[in-house]
């Protein structure tokens, strides 16, 4: 093994105590005081990796080691630093951690690559906090959409109040894209998220490509009255409205056995939230996701038919938002085959599987080729502090990851 895999997990255990909760979680919320915490650690090892390394407008953490010709297109190896509000160790830093352990290794060996490498830290991939992911990575790709900056968290802090108190200047956005052609491929390393691995026994896989997501945030709105005096065919009650919505939606994606078609709802708000009252209105999002686009459209105009019946039945107003909607996106067959190829050389039989969570490389996707490892992850729990990758499978990701960098940039 030529990567050093017991600085590797050193570096992963010093960052889970930025914004540890309990002995194994993690809460670091993008553009948080604790994120700039861990950029500011990370910072420090991409400089001791032979990096150049500067924040950008949009909050990413980009560390670059020049190449033999600067001017050619770059290497990109990213994930993300942010957590989920109540989350696991690896999530994001695996990829992050692993690429700044390849790039160290190259660094130490005396390799220049022909061409220029960075190591991305994206900001906000998770979403939860604005309720719209992968910001850094759209971002340096002029892929935002309108009304971005103006999204407010749970506190009634606006992305872009977030954005300038973390030292950034969205009037400075132009500054940050990337133009056209100027990134050659895109790597990105990560913890599976799910139980393949775990249950083949096998300690990393290759990515086939990523589940198209489409994300909804939907308003019943009905009419609050005394929950002891206004009988039950009167009511407007927008919660037994959600609450049919919601059970439809797991019908729906369950329909054809063996899918890998998804449907979740993670967030629902009541109002007024009173016991003795009827919910008057309710909010809450719909996270649907396949690999087949055709498959998730049906599902999609199955779902907006029960939401207009319910709505109907039960005399309520109802209000679609779409926040997020991706089609699939498969990797490229001749970084596939780098991986293959350099993991039978490392003695491994990498099984090849396709990723439900979306992830930085959905984004890069839209600019370039695009290759992803996964990492096993005990029980394939994941977005939970009982996530866990061993330093072991965490060594033989970032080897792959390492190998493949060597191959895909050159240099001696």
């Amino acid at each position: 093994m030529q990567i050093n895999a017991g600085r590797l997990a050193e570096h992963i255990q010093t960052l889970a105590k930025i914004g540890q909760i309990g002995e194994t979680g993690v809460c670091r919320p993008a553009l948080s005081p604790v994120e700039k915490e861990a950029f500011r650690v990370a910072r420090q090892w991409m400089e001791e990796a032979g990096m150049q390394v500067r924040m950008d407008h949009f909050g990413n953490l980009i560390g670059r080691l020049e190449g033999k010709n600067p001017e050619a297109p770059v290497l990109m190896i990213g994930s993300h630093l942010d957590s989920q509000p109540y989350g696991g160790r690896f999530d994001g830093v695996a990829g992050v951690l692993g690429g700044i352990e390849a790039v160290a290794t190259l660094h130490e060996a005396g390799i220049v690559p022909d061409r220029p490498i960075e190591v991305v830290s994206f900001c906000d991939e998770e979403g939860w906090r604005f309720n719209k992911g992968l910001f850094g990575s759209r971002g340096i790709l002029d892929r935002l959409e309108e009304g971005e900056l103006e999204r407010a968290d749970k506190d009634g802090i606006t992305r872009e109040q977030a954005l300038r108190e973390f030292g950034c200047d969205p009037a400075r956005f132009a500054e940050s894209i990337y133009p056209p052609g100027s990134i050659h491929a895109y790597l990105e390393l990560h913890i599976e998220q799910g139980p393949i691995l775990d249950k083949q026994a096998q300690p990393v896989g290759i990515v086939t490509g990523i589940s198209g997501p489409l994300w909804l945030t939907v308003t019943l709105k009905g009419f609050a009255g005394h929950a002891g005096s206004v009988p039950m065919p009167l009511r407007q009650d927008a919660l037994v409205g959600a609450a049919e919505v919601i059970l439809a939606l797991n019908r729906i994606v369950q329909q054809q056995q063996g899918s890998p078609a998804v449907g979740t709802v993670g967030s629902l708000r009541v109002f007024p939230d009173s016991r003795n009252i009827i919910p008057e209105e309710v909010v809450f999002t719909i996270d649907l996701r396949d690999i087949d686009l055709d498959r998730r459209n049906r599902y999609e105009q199955q779902l907006r038919e029960v939401m207009e019946s319910v709505a109907e039945q039960h005399r309520l107003t109802l209000e679609i938002r779409e926040d997020t909607n991706s089609e699939p996106r498969y990797c490229a067959d001749w970084i596939k085959e780098i991986m293959r190829e350099e993991s039978r050389k490392m003695g491994l039989t990498p099984p090849e599987l396709m990723s439900g969570p979306f992830h930085d490389a959905l984004a890069l996707s839209y600019a370039c080729d695009y290759g992803m490892i996964f990492i096993r992850c005990r029980d394939g729990i994941s977005h939970n502090p009982a996530e866990y990758s061993s330093d072991e499978d965490l060594a033989l990701g970032t080897e792959l990851l390492y190998r493949t960098v060597l191959r895909m940039a050159g240099g001696e």
